[in-house]
């Protein structure tokens, strides 16, 4: 997911556009959307960290206010290849999450970043969450199974 919707933008069919990722300059790189399905015509900085978009297919601020919470996706394929040690967040959501001895902990709900690194959001089986930083001294490794975390490192 690159951006979410969060709103129409004047009457003409503009959105407002809640970022993630790397910003306007990640989203300028496509203009294709949700399968075919948006067709982005321009996208501008709302100087606040967010977007002012427009897609071809709306026309209206009533076509835009019915878009509001609509997630803006890609395919996989689409997406620029990463380097040595890089991941998307998607990579990590819905990924078992266990303990450094094995032990299961829950699953990845959630990657947010508040600033200093990233940090998973675990959720447990009785449904409670945990965070921990992904950094290598918590999480030393992971892969497309499962996501291992170091207990001490767990923030309740």
């Amino acid at each position: 997911m690159l951006a979410a919707i969060a709103g129409a933008h004047g009457v003409t069919g503009e959105v407002r556009l809640k970022l993630f990722g790397e910003g306007v300059a990640a989203l300028s790189r496509y203009r294709s959307f949700n399968d075919g399905t948006l067709t982005l015509s321009k996208v501008r900085s709302d100087n606040k960290g967010g977007a002012i978009a427009r897609f071809a297919e709306v026309t209206d601020r009533t076509d835009a206010e019915k878009l509001r919470g609509t997630q803006i996706t890609i395919s996989r394929a689409e997406m620029p290849p990463l380097e040595d040690g890089e991941f998307y967040h998607s990579d990590l959501l819905g990924l078992p999450a266990v303990s450094h001895t094995g032990d299961p902990l829950g699953d990845v709900v959630a990657v947010e970043n508040f600033g200093a690194t990233d940090i998973l959001e675990v959720k447990r089986p009785d449904g409670t969450r945990f965070m921990v930083p992904l950094t290598e001294e918590a999480v030393p490794e992971w892969d497309s199974k499962r996501v291992i975390i170091v207990a001490e490192f767990i923030v309740t």
